[in-house]
């Protein structure tokens, strides 16, 4: 099943609350990702003013410096259906 993000926040300690097409959302934590990640795009989201400014753009968050993540992949890595 495909599924796109339709809502999105920032939350402290690198983590998103996301809301999916499918109904499904709750926060998906980046932490790890954010500091083990190398690319020079990737390690400008380890300032936490850098990781906060997101946006919903398509079907996935999009930074303000114009990385993205598949959609896919944050749905996998969706840790519960708690609301925020």
């Amino acid at each position: 099943m495909v599924v796109w993000v339709t809502e999105a926040r920032a939350l402290p300690g690198f983590r998103l609350w996301l809301r999916f097409s499918d109904a499904a959302f709750g926060e998906v934590n980046l932490r790890d990702f954010v500091e083990r990640d190398d690319r020079p795009i990737v390690r400008q989201l380890r300032d936490p003013t850098t990781f906060a400014d997101i946006r919903v753009e398509a079907d996935t968050v999009v930074w303000g410096n114009g990385f993205d993540l598949a959609p896919e992949f944050l749905r996998a890595r969706l840790e519960s259906n708690a609301a925020a």
